[in-house]
């Protein structure tokens, strides 16, 4: 972060900036092929279109190989206390709502000792953006199976197989009623800003799961739907207002079964017999219903926006109530105190 943050961003027009401007004087240490590599360029590279302004952007990370984001973006930023960078940030966007706020961690930090925190990040729907770096393996610590691990994985920490049944991240946001949930991939650039972008556009809380690919201790976890190869086949692209159709000649489709979702064959059905995705749909089933298509990461797998309605925001509820109560007693400011000098009598 240089020091031309400083200023208090008087003026309304947004000078433009360049990836550059973005980049902070920070070595860049991940491991050679981690995909955190490409996340990063993609959100650098995607900020100036945004029109954002660095003195007015914050990034909040937790504790794992995803939560050095913060010193590589040159604005403000925390490297906070394992899982609780939502808390933190919920904190800091309620006390400032001009600003843009980041969160970014991993599913070890997100799911695990965080889980609590991110899932009322989500319930309350405070204007921040969430994305969480999906590689299924504790990364920082040397290889330990996390709250995403496929049931049966082999890790230090679980040498015969982990037992336990692993998180969906997108089901558990949708659970939690998040108003804004997509997935992407470290693997197409393309599609990471559009998802990013959508996310910082959204008013109220936001989680993009990003699959990322940690090359030292679980390399090529999502290479059977990731790689370039096998995408047309294995990723199922979700467009509002357009039927599910998937494959290297869209062959392949969704459609509603039993209450729920199912694949099928476009030459069976019909494309008039495929689901049309609705991400503003009101009721979250039909998205839950599809963030459960896959049941492990070699199966065809939905990514897009699953959701994004339009619930209230809580720092406009919250401080609209506050402004309420302050009319009411005819006295006090919270913002002039907020804003005045380091000391002040009570």
């Amino acid at each position: 972060m240089t020091d031309t943050l400083l200023t208090d961003g008087a003026s309304d027009e947004v000078p433009p900036t360049t990836r550059a401007d973005w980049q902070s004087d920070q070595e860049v240490r991940w491991c050679p092929g981690c995909g955190d590599y490409s996340i990063l360029t993609a959100l650098q590279l995607l900020m100036p279109e945004l029109g954002a302004r660095r003195e007015k952007t914050v990034f909040v990370s937790g504790i794992g190989c995803a939560a050095r984001f913060p010193y590589y973006m040159n604005t403000y930023g925390m490297h906070s206390i394992h899982g609780r960078a939502p808390a933190i940030a919920t904190g800091l966007a309620l006390a400032r709502p001009d600003l843009d706020v980041w969160v970014v961690g991993g599913d070890g930090d997100m799911l695990s000792i965080g889980g609590n925190h991110l899932i009322h990040a989500l319930r309350r729907n405070i204007d921040i953006n969430i994305l969480l770096f999906n590689n299924q393996i504790y990364g920082l610590t040397k290889g330990q199976f996390s709250p995403t691990s496929e049931k049966g994985k082999i890790t230090k920490s679980s040498p015969v197989g982990s037992c336990a049944t692993p998180f969906n991240p997108v089901s558990v946001a949708l659970g939690a009623e998040a108003s804004f949930v997509a997935r992407t991939h470290d693997m197409d650039r393309h599609h990471m800003q559009e998802m990013f972008r959508r996310s910082y556009e959204h008013p109220g809380t936001s989680m993009v799961e990003v699959y990322q690919n940690c090359n030292v201790f679980n390399d090529g976890a999502f290479e059977t739907i990731t790689k370039k190869a096998v995408r047309d086949d294995m990723l199922i692209p979700l467009r509002h207002g357009e039927p599910i159709r998937f494959g290297s000649e869209g062959q392949f489709g969704v459609a509603r079964h039993d209450g729920g979702v199912e694949l099928v064959e476009v030459a069976d059905v019909g494309v008039e017999g495929l689901l049309v995705h609705d991400e503003t749909r009101p009721d979250p089933s039909t998205a839950f219903a599809l963030s459960r298509l896959a049941e492990s990461p070699d199966r065809p797998t939905p990514i897009g926006v699953f959701r994004a309605v339009d619930r209230g925001e809580y720092a406009g509820a919250m401080n609209a109530q506050v402004d309420e109560a302050r009319a009411a007693r005819g006295k006090g400011d919270l913002h002039a105190l907020l804003h005045s000098l380091p000391t002040w009598t009570v």
